[in-house]
């Protein structure tokens, strides 16, 4: 009985599928300006800052590319999909252009607490296609607390990066593009 069973479940196996077909490729940040390989950096002789993954709305919590089609509609692009989610991917990248380009020790939160320099945090508000301009948008509002200080600076970056068609090759490349122009700008601001 136990053979027939399994006999007759054999064919639905092939039907059977547990979550959505993978895309054929992953999508994911690279720095403008990478770090050396080799280099080393110390807090007692630069500047040392701690960033936070930023917070993000419900359609960045996902690892699909948003595409705000109207003011109140949001789809997403087939087949377009990060290899983790946004925020995660945009904090390295922070982190890495705060690295090579101002020159700044970044911590881990835990060493963060041993060593308190400066915080960066704050909000990915779009990370994204805009289809109405044909634009790759990232907006972040970053907030700084200086290293010594109690005080808070906040800032919005936005950049945006021309798309010709928005599918699963075209928008990675902007979208990095566009956070990385937002990662240099912020690397800027930290630095003076």
């Amino acid at each position: 009985m136990k053979k027939l069973t399994v006999l007759l479940l054999l064919p639905l196996a092939g039907c059977i599928r547990f979550g959505a077909e993978p895309p054929p490729a992953l999508l994911t940040l690279a720095p403008a300006a990478p770090i050396a390989a080799g280099a080393t950096q110390s807090s007692a002789q630069a500047r040392s800052i701690t960033v936070q993954v930023p917070v993000v709305p419900q359609e960045l919590a996902v690892t699909r590319v948003p595409v705000q089609s109207s003011a109140t509609s949001i789809a997403y692009v087939k087949e377009a999909q990060w290899v983790e989610p946004p925020a995660r991917l945009f904090a390295r990248l922070l982190s890495d252009t705060l690295t090579s380009r101002a020159n700044m020790v970044v911590l881990n939160t835990r060493q963060g607490f041993v060593d308190p320099g400066a915080q960066l945090s704050g909000e990915l508000r779009e990370f994204g296609i805009d289809a109405g301009r044909s634009e790759a948008v990232v907006v972040y509002d970053a907030t700084l607390q200086r290293a010594g200080s109690t005080a808070f600076e906040k800032r919005r970056f936005e950049a945006r990066t021309p798309v010709a068609t928005i599918d699963a090759n075209t928008v990675g490349p902007a979208i990095n593009q566009a956070a990385n122009t937002i990662a240099t700008a912020v690397a800027d601001w930290v630095r003076g």
